[in-house]
């Protein structure tokens, strides 16, 4: 792939703008998917007003109700948004999480917590299609020269959600009450629906605010100039016997199984063995998807340095970072379970190394749907983001049936052995098959199901 100084108008054009608006909707998103898991605290807390008397197995029940939704819209959402344009998917996903967040508070009061999981599936289903849409978007707007370093600030927003909401709604509880947790997130959401509807464009064909020589630009580069906008029919055949698609899939199976798995698991792991109940702090909380959030930019920016030096193929960057992405957190696991009971400096350290070593996978397998095939960019990242998830929900599951004993760390080592494994079986998988080069299927519609797919490295 050759990089090219190349004209482009401005150094801040309306593809930023686009590119700053995805951000800020992954940011308001993972604050509207994080905000129940603290909010839950407050609402059962018996010392305050308006509190409910749910059980564990109750605030479990609507803690996961938001998955139940999740994995169903994924591969509609990313059929739909090449069909339809990502435009209109964003403003559903944003405007109908909104205005939901802001009906939980009334919801829990008069229809319990049967309302609240009502709601709470309805805002993973409408979430479905956040990744497939900001994908397919991805695909339309970002030129080559800038995929990287532009496809990590908005993929980092949802780091960069959960960091705020972390850190902001025990504040937020203590002071105006757990409601305003659901207010200020549901508003803020509505506010940018509004903006997004004014300023926000399916591509740069299709937007009224950008120049020509932008737009010839981006679409020069990558490959659009002169061709015809059109919904080409998905490939089904072609890409699930894809073996560079198949290994992206396994790849994002192994990453989300790790990162849930810190997720879910750690806090209690905090607790149990090493005495440190993490969760009564925001800011503890928060710090390691804040290093995720700040380790993306310098990640991104060296990966476009490296192809712009054409140090490595695209192929080989996308792999290096991966690696990064995942044999760094399975090395860190695996000391995190031999830290001594009471070394919080430690523990944390480690957590927070483990967590912001995942950043390697924004210019990693994240990317690779985008390189392999553009024209389905939307479909590929809801297949593998449903299949992962889908995965990812065993997790827990597993956790729980091998730890009997949760103050004993040999049971707690075999969940980081397992999760270690998984994140290193995956990425070897994709270093042998997985491949960033332009897939025969994605721009030949003729017979395309018949052709072999190329899998060189």
């Amino acid at each position: 792939m050759t990089y090219e100084v190349t004209k482009t108008g401005s150094f801040f054009g309306v593809r930023h703008l686009q590119c700053f608006l995805l951000f800020l909707a992954m940011v308001i998103a993972y604050c509207m998917r994080v905000n129940m898991s603290m909010a839950i605290v407050a609402m059962t807390d018996s010392s305050q007003e308006n509190s409910f008397d749910w059980s564990l197995q109750t605030q479990s029940l609507i803690l996961s109700s938001y998955f139940w939704g999740y994995v169903v819209l994924q591969i509609p959402g990313g059929e739909l948004a090449a069909k339809y344009g990502g435009r209109i998917l964003l403003i559903i996903c944003v405007g109908v999480n909104s205005a939901i967040t802001l009906l939980i508070p009334i919801g829990s009061y008069y229809g319990g917590w049967q309302i609240v999981c009502l709601c709470r599936m309805l805002q993973g289903l409408s979430q479905g299609f956040l990744y497939p849409t900001i994908h397919h978007l991805i695909g339309k707007w970002v030129p080559l020269e800038e995929k990287n370093r532009l496809g990590t600030f908005i993929y980092a927003g949802c780091q960069l959600g959960t960091a705020l909401q972390l850190i902001a709604a025990g504040f937020t509880a203590e002071y105006w009450g757990w409601p305003a947790i659901f207010y200020i997130t549901g508003f803020l959401g509505i506010i940018w629906t509004f903006v997004y509807i004014i300023l926000g464009a399916d591509s740069p064909r299709n937007s009224k605010m950008i120049g020509e020589d932008e737009r010839t630009f981006i679409e020069r580069s990558l490959g659009h100039l002169g061709k015809e906008e059109k919904k080409l029919p998905t490939p089904w055949k072609s890409v699930f016997t894809s073996l560079p698609f198949i290994s992206l899939i396994i790849v994002h199976c192994g990453q989300l199984w790790g990162f849930w798995t810190l997720m879910t698991e750690i806090p209690s792991y905090m607790k149990q063995v090493l005495g440190v109940d993490i969760t009564s702090n925001g800011m503890l909380s928060a710090l390691p998807y804040i290093a995720m959030y700040v380790l993306s930019f310098p990640i991104g920016f060296a990966s476009d340095f490296i192809l712009k030096k054409k140090w490595l193929t695209v192929t080989a960057c996308r792999k290096l970072f991966n690696s990064l992405g995942h044999f760094g957190p399975a090395i860190a696991l695996i000391g995190l379970s031999y830290v001594p009971s009471g070394e919080l400096v430690s523990a944390v350290t480690i957590l927070t190394f483990v967590v912001g070593l995942n950043a390697g996978q924004y210019t990693g397998c994240l990317l690779v749907h985008i390189d392999m095939a553009p024209n389905f960019a939307g479909t590929l990242m809801g297949i593998t983001n449903c299949i992962s998830n889908g995965v990812s929900i065993l997790a827990p599951l597993v956790a729980g049936a091998i730890i009997k004993d949760e103050t004993d760390p040999h049971e707690w080592r075999k969940i980081f052995y397992l999760s270690s494994a998984i994140y290193i079986v995956g990425n070897l998988f994709y270093l042998i098959f997985g491949t960033s080069e332009r897939q025969t299927w994605n721009d030949d519609i003729t017979n395309t199901d018949e052709k072999n797919n190329d899998t060189n490295i």
